[in-house]
């Protein structure tokens, strides 16, 4: 028996518009923290969705799996992914672009 487990996981590059102040606060705490922005994205996300009782209870209903998609996702395999989300998170600390991308993390 292995000593160790290791899960694969797919991951999905995806763009989405924060405001100026929100992005840079993402890449103040990612430094803060030692993690990616990605990483910050993912576990913040992740974490308020745990916490929300109401849309736990959302997730277990018919309706959740009737939802119209609205972020737009790239697909593609992992390696692919995580040098595009490299690309285009780049140009999102100008100040003149507001729209930042982000990838799901490496959890």
């Amino acid at each position: 028996m292995p000593l160790l487990e290791v899960t694969q996981t797919r991951h999905v590059s995806a763009s989405i518009r924060l405001t100026d102040s929100t992005a840079t606060q993402i890449d103040q705490y990612a430094s803060f923290i030692r993690a990616s922005a990605d990483d910050v994205v993912e576990q913040a996300v992740s974490y308020v969705f745990s916490k929300d009782r109401d849309f736990q209870e959302f997730l277990k209903s018919p309706e959740a799996q009737r939802i119209t998609p609205t972020l737009r996702v790239r697909r593609g395999n992992g390696n692919d992914v995580a040098e595009q989300g490299k690309k285009s998170a780049a140009p999102a600390s100008s100040p003149t672009q507001t729209p930042a991308s982000a990838a799901g993390s490496k959890a």
